[in-house]
């Protein structure tokens, strides 16, 4: 079981839930609809905090996750299913990459003990700011270059 802390839900899982849902507009191409980004980022936030509460081993949540993700950029922001697939397998693995040059630095570089880490809640959060960061920066630039390069579409 992955519980998290209420501090972890408002300074984590909003945030990455907007990063996700901006994710997904930016590798489907398509502009942002403010109404429809901001309800499926919070029900995205919220929904991946009731899955973390549930007694299932890591890795199981991250496939319910990319589901749900799914579903509401498709009936939600009215991605395309495909589109919305491959946008949320896409960032799955940037996440990952990104939190793993993080915990490699955090680790091997800074010298902390992980374990340590992982068991209070606020040092979770302080420590996993990099990689959000890190995520932001990517999604964030990428979005701005195709707004430049005027590739974005509006959604249907």
């Amino acid at each position: 079981m992955l519980k998290l802390s209420i501090l972890e839900f408002l300074f984590r899982l909003i945030p990455e839930g907007f990063l996700f849902i901006l994710a997904s507009y930016t590798l489907s191409k398509n502009l942002i609809d403010k109404k429809r980004y901001l309800i499926s980022s919070i029900i995205l936030a919220i929904i991946v905090y009731s899955i973390r509460s549930l007694p299932i081993h890591y890795g199981v949540h991250t496939i319910l996750v990319l589901i749900i993700h799914i579903v509401l950029t498709v009936n939600i922001n009215k991605i395309d299913i495909i589109k919305s697939i491959e946008s949320g397998i896409t960032t799955i693995i940037i996440e990952f990459i990104c939190e793993g040059i993080n915990v490699f630095l955090i680790h091997k570089v800074f010298k902390v003990d992980i374990d340590v880490i992982f068991s209070q809640p606020l040092l979770k959060i302080i420590y996993g700011i990099p990689s959000l960061l890190m995520l932001g920066c990517i999604i964030v630039l990428w979005y701005i270059r195709l707004l430049k390069k005027k590739e974005l579409r509006k959604c249907l």
